[in-house]
């Protein structure tokens, strides 16, 4: 017994010696507060009053782990845009600052994914990996820290690659009636991408569930995914989410762009984004302007596209490519929205209702759309076969409306009109189906050449599909003589008509000498 009641003093004794040198070595800390309440709650917006130090754009935690942003900092309370289902919030909860803005998280392992505005998977395929966190709202690339555009980007599309053309770095608007291809094109760009080293975020604001997957197996079918991110958005999500998401998706691309890599982003579109932005203004009592939208729309815009842009070589050389969607009500341009996006782009192009109802597809209208920088970017080549091809097809449109009166034509005006509507059918391209750049060279170089205007309109797809094959059998040395950034020599340019000629001439047809 003695033994025992010895053994159970000395554990007795190093417990409590233990529990004093951790008493002592334990510094007691004080850590701060501030929490408020909630006074009300609106459709996307609470009311929150006691925070009187919020900051503006400060991240705000609810109870239940819901987050909102400070938005509108009043003296009495703050208006809070939700980022969460405001059923979940109920007035009277407690609200806490988290000293933190919003931020998003960025790296490599967010390629192939499809997230929400908040970067969380929505794809099931588990927690992403991620190299660090940035917030969503950042400050432009300083002037001096731009260079000029001097890189194309292909898009796969002739109508735009030949007389509208974008470079890396550029912001180039694409707006049109709804359901007439506007995402279409921005698909075919990001496809038209692949073993090219180019990063694609595709940033879907208000879209419905059946788009957004179809976009989704489109990219997967054609291999794009794994250079692409996928930010979703739903129309039903609150208005909160809808404003942040691309601001996030930039943020995930301008994180690609300052480690020196080429980066395009899709906005689709930044109509349902204004939108949200004019629902939470008025929800938030700003004084609504034209359209009832808040004066700072055209800010926004402006701070979101403001970021793409071509880093100077010593920032790495990256660059940002913005591609922004806006919907037209009856190809109406000259709407607030539409014209505030013109303004502040590079560049827009335009598509037509009418084109598209006739089948012509992309419906790209040539004589209104414009690239203001993208030409100093493209390709010599593309220059030496189209030449002044713009201005032609614009002709040519004003002589076919002409021609519609009935009026008899001359020779040479029937012949004028025969080519024009040979371009014109050449411009056309199907969905999904980039044409690599010196494939588009040489089929624009045989229609352009008049070389197909023997050849009924009936067999014209036929034609070109004899051309597109011969194309791609060219070798390494004729396709890098076509492509390679440099003037093409004029042994190169009669080699390619005498292909073509060759391969016209296998159909059977006239073919003009």
């Amino acid at each position: 017994m003695p033994n025992e009641t010895s053994n159970l003093q000395s554990v007795f004794t190093s417990v409590l010696d233990g529990l004093n040198e951790a008493s002592h070595a334990q510094v007691p800390r004080i850590s701060l507060k501030e929490v408020g309440t909630v006074s009300a709650v609106f459709n996307g917006v609470a009311k929150v009053t006691g925070l009187s130090h919020v900051g503006f754009e400060e991240l705000l935690q609810f109870e239940g782990g819901y987050l909102g942003l400070a938005y509108d900092l009043d003296e009495n309370e703050v208006g809070v845009v939700l980022l969460e289902d405001c059923a979940l919030i109920k007035a009277g909860m407690e609200v806490e600052r988290t000293g933190r803005v919003v931020d998003v998280p960025v790296g490599d392992g967010l390629l192939g994914r499809v997230v929400n505005a908040q970067a969380k998977p929505l794809d099931g395929l588990g927690e992403i990996r991620y190299r660090e966190r940035l917030p969503i709202e950042r400050e432009a690339p300083a002037i001096m820290d731009r260079a000029p555009v001097t890189l194309p980007l292909q898009t796969g599309i002739k109508v735009i690659d030949a007389l509208i053309p974008i470079g890396h770095g550029q912001r180039e608007l694409i707006l049109g009636d709804r359901q007439i291809g506007k995402s279409a094109i921005a698909i075919d760009t990001i496809i038209n991408q692949k073993n090219k080293d180019v990063v694609c975020v595709y940033c879907a604001i208000g879209q419905r569930s059946s788009s957004v997957a179809k976009v989704i197996a489109e990219l997967k079918e054609k291999g794009a995914m794994d250079y692409t991110v996928v930010m979703v958005v739903e129309g039903y999500e609150s208005p909160g989410l809808r404003y942040i998401a691309p601001y996030a998706a930039t943020s995930i691309a301008e994180d690609f762009m300052y480690r020196g890599r080429k980066v395009l982003i899709v906005y689709d579109d930044l109509t349902n984004h204004a939108r949200a932005y004019r629902e939470l203004s008025l929800l938030l009592h700003r004084p609504p302007g034209r359209e009832a939208f808040p004066g700072d729309i055209f800010y926004i815009h402006a701070k979101l596209l403001e970021r793409a842009t071509h880093l100077h070589e010593r920032l790495g050389g990256g660059s940002l490519t913005a591609l922004p969607i806006i919907e037209t009500d009856a190809q109406d341009i000259s709407a607030y929205i539409p014209t505030n996006l013109i303004s502040i782009t590079d560049g827009q192009i335009i598509l037509s209702s009418d084109l598209f109802e006739k089948g012509n597809l992309p419906a790209v209208d040539v004589g209104k759309s414009v690239s203001r920088v993208g030409g100093k970017a493209q390709l010599t080549a593309y220059r030496e076969v189209t030449g002044n091809l713009k201005l032609s097809y614009a002709q040519f449109e004003e002589l076919e409306a002409f021609a519609r009166f009935g009026t008899q034509l001359d020779e040479s005006t029937r012949h004028i009109l025969e080519h024009g509507k040979r371009i014109r059918w050449c411009l056309n391209q199907t969905r999904l189906d980039p044409l690599a750049t010196h494939v588009q060279i040489f089929i624009l170089l045989a229609f352009t050449e008049g070389l197909l205007d023997q050849i009924p309109i009936n067999r014209l797809e036929e034609a070109e599909k004899s051309l597109r094959q011969a194309g791609e059998e060219m070798t390494a040395a004729v396709q890098q003589q076509i492509a390679g950034g440099k003037k093409m020599p004029p042994e190169t340019k009669s080699l390619l008509i005498d292909i073509a000629k060759k391969t016209l001439a296998k159909m059977g047809d006239k073919v003009v000498e």
